[in-house]
C-alpha cells in the first residue's frame, strides 16, 4: 500500500555543471539551497540585499546589480539608532551611517561583478504580498516600523510579469547567456493567514507560469510542490510548523541534483561528499597507522580534485589533510 505519491521534477535540457557560477536571490528558502551548493563546492553568491520575499523587491534588487546602482546617503533613514535602507534586509542596518552606506554599496558591487559572470540565476519567490510607503514605493523589509507606516496589498500577476520583463530586458544586455531558474518557497507565510497564504502562493504560481510561457528559456523548479504535495506532512517542518526542516530541504536538494545537475557533476559530488564526511570525521587515534592511511587517502583525493577543478575552493581540505 502506498501512503504518498512521489514527485519527480522535469529534467533540465541544459543542466548545471560543477564549474558554473550561480547567483541566488529571494526568500529564506534560498539560504538552504545556497548552503547545499556551497558545501558541494559550487561558486555561489546569495542575496546581496539580504533575504527578500516579494517579487517586486527581488527584481528591483537584480536590476540594481545589473546597473551597479549605488546607494546615496539620502537613501538611508535612522530608526531606533540604526541606519537602514528600504531595499535591504534589516541585517544590513548599522549604527554608523558611513559604514552602513559603504557596506550596502560593497554588497551591490559584489552582486554586480558576480552577476556579469554568472551562468545561472536562481530566483525564489516567497510572497505576493507587498508593503508600500505613502509614495507607493514597495519596501523589501518593514524594519519593525509601525504598521500604519505601510499599505499592505496582494500583487496582481500582471504586475509581477511586467516587473520581471523590465528586469529581464536589461539582464539580457548584461549577461545574454545567463539562465534563470524560478522556484516558489515552500515556507508558509501564516502570519498573513491560511487562506491569504494560499492566495499569495497562487498568484506567484500563475505569474511564473505566464513568465515561462512568454520566455520559454526560463525554467521552473518545483520546490514548493516537493514539500507541500510530495512530502505533505508536518514531520517535515520545523517546530514553528512553517519552515521546512533539514529532512525536507535535503529531499528537495536530492531532487534538484537529479533534475538540474549534469552527470559529471553528480559523479564529482560523490567525491566532494566523501571529503565533507572525512573532514567531519571524529579522530579516535591520531598518529595511528589507520589514521595515517585515512589522511593519505583523502589527501590524494583532494589533490586530484584541485588539479581537475582549479577554479573551485578546496583550501580547507588541503589544510586539513596536509
Amino acid at each position: 500500500m502506498d501512503f504518498r505519491i512521489e514527485f519527480n521534477p522535469p529534467v533540465l535540457k541544459e543542466k548545471i555543471d560543477i564549474t558554473d557560477k550561480i547567483l541566488l536571490v529571494g526568500s529564506c528558502f534560498t539560504e538552504h539551497m545556497h548552503d547545499f551548493l556551497r558545501k558541494s563546492k559550487f561558486q555561489v553568491l546569495q542575496n546581496p540585499h539580504g533575504v527578500l520575499f516579494n517579487p517586486i523587491s527581488i527584481f528591483e534588487a537584480i536590476t540594481t546589480y545589473i546597473q551597479n546602482k549605488q546607494i546615496n546617503e539620502s537613501d538611508l533613514f535612522i530608526h531606533l539608532g540604526l541606519w537602514k535602507n528600504w531595499t535591504f534586509h534589516s541585517g544590513f542596518a548599522g549604527t554608523d551611517k558611513s559604514i552602513t552606506l559603504n557596506r550596502l554599496n560593497a554588497s551591490i558591487q559584489q552582486g554586480h561583478i558576480f552577476l556579469n559572470n554568472a551562468n545561472f540565476l536562481f530566483i525564489t519567490l516567497g510572497s505576493a504580498y507587498v508593503y508600500t510607503l505613502s509614495n507607493g514605493k514597495v519596501v523589501a523589509n518593514c524594519h519593525k516600523q509601525p504598521a500604519d507606516t505601510f499599505c499592505k496589498r496582494l500583487l496582481e500577476p500582471a504586475e509581477i510579469i511586467y516587473s520581471f520583463s523590465l528586469m529581464f530586458n536589461e539582464l539580457k544586455q548584461c549577461n545574454p547567456s545567463l539562465r534563470i531558474i524560478f522556484t516558489v518557497s515552500p515556507v508558509r507565510h501564516l502570519k498573513d493567514g491560511f487562506i491569504q497564504n494560499n492566495r499569495s502562493k497562487a498568484v506567484l504560481m500563475y505569474a511564473i507560469d505566464r513568465i515561462t510561457t512568454l520566455f520559454p528559456e526560463i525554467i521552473y523548479f518545483p520546490a514548493y510542490e516537493l514539500v507541500i504535495d510530495d512530502l505533505r506532512d508536518y514531520r517535515f517542518f520545523a517546530e514553528d510548523m512553517v519552515h521546512p526542516n533539514y529532512q525536507a530541504t535535503r529531499y528537495v536538494w536530492e531532487k534538484f541534483k537529479q533534475s538540474c545537475l549534469n552527470g559529471r557533476t553528480r559523479e564529482v559530488l560523490k567525491d566532494i561528499d566523501a571529503l565533507n564526511s572525512a573532514t567531519n570525521h571524529v579522530i579516535m587515534h591520531p598518529g595511528s597507522e589507520e589514521h595515517q592511511k585515512f589522511v593519505e587517502k583523502f589527501k590524494s583525493l583532494t589533490e586530484s580534485l584541485v588539479l581537475r577543478f582549479p577554479m573551485l575552493d578546496f583550501s580547507n581540505e588541503v589544510e586539513y589533510f596536509k
